[in-house]
């Protein structure tokens, strides 16, 4: 008895299977991994929208997420906000931005304004998919899981199919995936990832996973990859800067740098040498030769190790460069 190749799965030796460089992994540095799934986690009033909403900014900008975590491949982001009304969604977008120095007008984010998204039914999943198809995102984020359905979450059985469909999605067309989801009240005694609620499956699921715990006054933001190391837990805080609320790190110079250092730091250090005033993103990009997003990327790196420095009228070096 014959088959045909269309009654079996396709197969490939395993020295053929593409290789995917070291400099393409991330979606942003040290957070995300490209085209990962995974969960941001954590109890009530953790900031996790906000954490979200900033990784949303810094993948459609190009802008380093938390003014530190830089995205080297920037691209579309596609979002979902079931808890919060379209016009608070908008105010926090908008600190964000003013935050990270870029305009909400030429953000790449491209907002579901659905009253209802249900993925356990089987309607919503594919007008998802359709619209997933259509704007192609490099990032889709779901805030929060729970709104997303009317299973139960502790049920194995019923958890897995959901999370299976949005790695189907992830796969299919070539985007990470982040879904917000809660942790059990009282699980700070345990790991992170077990503390999310519901079924293990949450976790397991996870390709990169980024877990917020606050202890007292103090937020903590724990990093977990499957196929990549994780940094250590940083120190976050909601900060107002001139009527812009968002998240930023406490301590930033303190975190190892984010890129390898290049020639390109060289020619940046040395434009602003030759300057007798501090130089705009605009001046330094005509003056390097490079892209925008890479520009960013390096003076985000300088700035984080204590090099440069950001002023309301660009970039200039610290005393120790």
């Amino acid at each position: 008895m014959t088959h045909s190749p269309d009654h079996e799965l396709p197969v490939q030796p395993a020295h053929c299977l593409p290789l995917r460089p070291e400099t393409q992994r991330w979606l942003v540095t040290d957070l995300w991994l490209e085209e990962a799934v995974g969960i941001v986690g954590g109890e009530p009033k953790c900031c996790k929208s906000f954490l979200a909403l900033d990784l949303a900014v810094a993948v459609a900008s190009g802008t380093a997420c938390l003014r530190h975590f830089v995205v080297p491949h920037p691209g579309r982001v596609l979002l979902y906000a079931a808890e919060d009304a379209l016009h608070i969604v908008r105010s926090r977008l908008d600190g964000i931005c003013a935050a990270a120095g870029c305009s909400l007008l030429d953000l790449n984010l491209q907002v579901i304004t659905a009253p209802t998204l249900r993925i356990d039914q089987l309607a919503d999943r594919e007008r998802l998919q359709r619209t997933v198809e259509r704007l192609a995102p490099r990032l889709l984020i779901l805030d929060p899981f729970v709104r997303l359905h009317r299973i139960d979450e502790n049920a194995s059985g019923e958890v897995a199919p959901l999370l299976a469909y949005l790695r189907e999605l992830q796969r299919r067309y070539a985007l990470a995936v982040l879904l917000v989801h809660h942790a059990k009240k009282g699980g700070g005694r345990i790991r992170a990832g077990q503390a999310l609620r519901g079924s293990s499956e949450f976790h397991a699921w996870g390709d990169s996973n980024l877990y917020l715990r606050r202890l007292g006054n103090e937020l903590t933001l724990a990093v977990e990859h499957r196929a990549a190391r994780s940094m250590p837990p940083v120190t976050l805080e909601l900060a107002q800067r001139a009527g812009a609320l968002a998240l930023e790190l406490q301590a930033a110079a303190d975190i190892p740098s984010i890129l390898p250092p290049s020639s390109l730091d060289e020619r940046i250090l040395a434009a602003l040498r030759d300057a007798v005033r501090p130089l705009p993103i605009l001046e330094l990009r005509q003056q390097c030769r490079v892209r925008k997003a890479t520009l960013y990327a390096r003076l985000t790196a300088l700035v984080g190790t204590g090099r440069l420095r950001r002023t309301a009228e660009g970039y200039q070096l610290c005393s120790c460069a």
